[in-house]
C-alpha cells in the first residue's frame, strides 16, 4: 500500500470521525465545514488514491487529480493564520482545525506528486523528469542559478505592497502617531487582544504578523537566489548542501493562495466601499472609519503583494531547481540547461 492510499485511508477515517462525534471544524473565516462535505471529501480521497494506481483511465485519471488537488489545496485555506499562531506561541486555537490542515496539505502534496509523472506519461514524456527520452534516470539536479532579472523585478515590485502596511506599524512601534491613531492607543489594543509571547511583543510595540511577514520576504528571497537551492555558508552543519526541492516550496504553495486571494479581495472590498458601491466599515476605536479603510487598504496590499510574489517566485524556483535525467539517456539533443525563468 502506497502513501497515497494510507493518506486517504486515514483522511477518510477522520472525516468520518468528525461527523460521529459532533465535531465542528473551522475552514475559513470561521466557516466550520458541514457533514456532507466531510463525506464527499472522504470518498474522493479514496477516488484520488484509486485514481493514483490505475493502470488506464487517461483522461479520466487526470480529471479526479485535478478535482482532488482543487479541493485539498483549498482546504489548506487556514494556514497562514495557524502558522503565525503558532509563531506567537499562543497554542493551537483549534486542534480539529489544524489537524484538517495538515491532512490536506499532505493529500495535495502527495496527489500532486502523483499527478505529475501520470501526466507526463500520458503526453509520452519521462515520468521523472518530463523529457523526451528512452527509460528513467538516474536524475540529475541543475546548477544553482538565481531566478532571471524580469522576475526579480516583478517580485520586488509585489514586495513593495507591504512598505505603507509595514511602515504605518513602524511609525506607531517609534512612538509616533499615524492615520490619527496614536502609538499608546495602538499599543493598548494590540496587548488587549494577545496572548502570551505576542502579548509581550505587544507590550514592545512588535506586532508578530510583522515577524510573519519577513519570514516570508525570507522565503520569497529563497526562491529567488542561489542560496535556496544549496544551503549557504551560514547555515550550521548543512553548509554546501542541496536544498530539498519542497523544502520552500511546500510553505510557498500553502500560503501564497491565500493570502494572494484575501487580499485582491480586500482591495476591491475597500474600493467599493470608498466609491459607495457597498457599505462602509464601522469604526473601530481608536481607529476611525477613515482610518480603518486606509489600514484595511494598506493590509490587502500587503497580503496580496507577499502572496502574488511567492506565487511568482516559486514557479521561478520549481523551473530553475527541476531536475532532468542524465545526458546519455536523452534523444533529442543535450540535456535541457537549467532555465532561469
Amino acid at each position: 500500500m502506497n502513501a497515497l492510499m494510507i493518506w486517504a485511508c486515514v483522511y477518510a477515517v477522520t472525516q468520518v470521525g468528525w461527523i460521529l462525534t459532533g465535531t465542528p471544524v473551522v475552514w475559513a473565516m470561521q466557516e466550520t465545514y458541514p457533514p456532507v462535505v466531510h463525506l464527499l471529501l472522504a470518498a474522493l480521497a479514496v477516488l484520488a488514491a484509486l485514481a493514483g494506481r490505475a493502470r488506464q483511465g487517461g483522461r479520466v485519471v487526470m480529471a479526479t487529480f485535478a478535482v482532488a488537488l482543487a479541493a485539498f489545496a483549498t482546504g489548506t485555506a487556514g494556514a497562514p493564520m495557524i502558522f503565525v499562531t503558532l509563531m506567537s506561541l499562543e497554542g493551537v486555537a483549534s486542534v480539529p482545525e489544524l489537524a484538517q490542515v495538515v491532512l490536506n496539505a499532505v493529500g495535495a502534496v502527495l496527489l500532486l506528486r502523483a499527478a505529475v509523472p501520470y501526466g507526463r506519461r500520458l503526453r509520452g514524456r519521462c515520468p521523472a523528469c518530463g523529457g523526451r527520452h528512452e527509460g528513467e534516470g538516474p536524475l540529475t539536479h541543475p546548477v544553482p542559478t538565481r531566478a532571471s532579472a524580469r522576475t526579480r523585478v516583478a517580485v520586488y515590485a509585489l514586495m513593495c505592497g507591504l512598505l505603507p502596511w509595514a511602515g504605518v506599524k513602524t511609525i506607531w512601534l517609534l512612538g509616533g502617531d499615524a492615520l490619527g491613531v496614536s502609538s499608546a492607543a495602538w499599543q493598548r489594543v494590540m496587548a488587549a487582544e494577545k496572548e502570551g509571547v505576542s502579548a509581550a511583543l505587544a507590550s514592545a510595540g512588535i506586532d508578530v504578523t510583522v515577524l510573519a511577514a519577513l519570514l516570508g520576504v525570507f522565503l520569497l528571497t529563497g526562491l529567488m537566489y542561489r542560496w535556496g537551492q544549496v544551503f549557504p555558508r551560514w547555515t550550521p552543519v548543512l553548509a554546501g548542501r542541496r536544498v530539498p526541492r519542497l523544502l520552500p516550496l511546500i510553505p510557498a504553495w500553502l500560503t501564497a493562495g491565500t493570502l494572494s486571494v484575501y487580499g485582491v479581495l480586500l482591495i476591491c472590498y475597500t474600493a467599493l466601499t470608498a466609491i459607495g458601491v457597498l457599505p462602509g466599515v464601522a469604526a473601530v476605536p481608536p481607529f476611525s472609519v477613515e482610518s480603518l479603510t486606509w489600514m484595511m487598504l494598506f493590509g490587502g496590499l500587503a497580503f496580496a503583494g507577499l502572496g502574488i510574489g511567492l506565487i511568482v517566485a516559486a514557479v521561478s524556483y520549481a523551473r530553475r531547481s527541476l531536475p532532468f535525467c542524465a545526458p546519455h539517456h536523452v534523444l533529442q539533443g543535450p540535456a535541457p540547461a537549467p532555465t532561469t525563468g
